[in-house]
């Protein structure tokens, strides 16, 4: 895994960086060593680096690309074709196990990094320990005014007025959750652009698995299972709101294990969504409401909101709604009393307190 990991970190690195800066401006000044280098990027990067090339200066120009077979595009895809035939010859497991796997996560990280550089339009991040590993590859949009300028130059081309995001480009799916926007570099308060997660296809992926169901339930219940334990004296939890009952209705089935007298009621916007989660909660403690979640407070004693909660989850936890809410977050963003969910998931669960009465 540590491996597999390692080659998709390494196809992603340097697709975006070596072979980003040697497109725009070749390393070498005799044409045969330019010739050499970019077979060296083909075997590393597993794709030929002059279609590689073609592919990235079509998108420059704001065209699209058409596919053309020459001569060095010919031998580069020969050298990846030999260099995979000898791997899987002599190494066939770690091939197939190991570095397949691999390549095919690089090249899914490469489609997300070049996805939300331009998702909202061309967007830079500013972040120095990212342009430090990255050669400035955050400032992109200044790169597109600019594309044959060195990377070491980008910086003092940068426009206040530029798009920017506090994500760098293959972290930007997590801006929404994060409760982090897009903002341009005069602060204003109006959102640039604020990015969907994809957390709707890992729902599904779990509900086509009953194994990983199960794994999700225990993982989520030994957070939940400390979180929701009263303390001595204090109040009993007799009614929970769940906002988004989710495709798979995971707090909703382990509260009814953890809180047996509690009254629980799913708030979600989806009507299939609910219709999903009954299937899961054939159960008269179980109410399912078809509304949107607006910023009131909540009749209840205990409130759970999900990681794709579609609001300002900042707001939740400066005024939460009910007197305890249950936050579904991402790993490092600890408040209240907390729990890690899985470290796999990079979840947590933090528990904040509310309004009484």
């Amino acid at each position: 895994m540590a491996a597999a990991i390692a080659i998709a970190l390494g196809v992603w690195w340097n697709a975006n960086t070596v072979s980003h800066l040697f497109i725009h401006r070749p390393f070498f000044r005799r044409r045969a060593a330019n010739a050499w280098f970019a077979a060296l990027l083909s075997a590393a990067l597993g794709f030929p680096q002059s279609w590689w090339r073609d592919r990235h200066i079509a998108h420059h120009r704001g065209v699209q690309h058409r596919f053309r077979l020459t001569r060095e595009i010919a031998i580069q895809a020969a050298l990846v074709a030999a260099m995979w035939t000898a791997m899987a010859l002599i190494a066939p497991g770690f091939f197939a196990a190991v570095y397949l796997p691999g390549y095919v996560g690089g090249l899914l990280l490469c489609a997300v990094h070049g996805h939300y550089e331009h998702a909202a339009g061309t967007t830079s991040h500013y972040g120095w320990l990212y342009n430090a590993l990255c050669f400035n590859d955050g400032y992109h949009v200044e790169h597109h005014r600019h594309p044959s300028a060195a990377w070491a130059r980008l910086p003092a081309y940068r426009d206040p007025s530029s798009r920017s995001s506090a994500w760098p480009a293959p972290l930007r799916w997590l801006e929404k959750g994060s409760g982090v926007v897009l903002r341009n570099a005069k602060n204003d308060s109006r959102p640039l652009f604020s990015a969907a997660i994809p957390l709707t296809a890992l729902e599904r992926l779990v509900l086509r698995s009953r194994a990983l169901q199960r794994w999700v339930l225990r993982s989520h219940a030994r957070a939940f299972g400390v979180l929701t334990t009263p303390e001595p004296g204090a109040p009993t939890i007799a009614e929970v709101a769940i906002v988004g009952g989710g495709l798979f209705p995971r707090t909703a089935m382990i509260l009814r294990q953890l809180l047996p007298e509690a009254r629980i009621t799913i708030v979600d916007a989806s009507r299939a969504n609910l219709d999903r989660a009954r299937a899961f909660l054939e159960d008269d403690r179980v109410a399912f409401v078809n509304a949107r979640f607006s910023d009131q407070t909540l009749h209840c004693d205990l409130a759970v909101f999900p990681l794709a909660f579609d609001g300002d989850r900042s707001a939740i936890y400066a005024h939460p709604p009910a007197p305890a809410v249950l936050v579904h977050d991402w790993i490092w963003r600890k408040r209240g009393t907390s729990r890690i969910v899985s470290w796999l998931l990079l979840k947590r669960v933090n528990l904040v307190t509310g309004v009484t009465g």
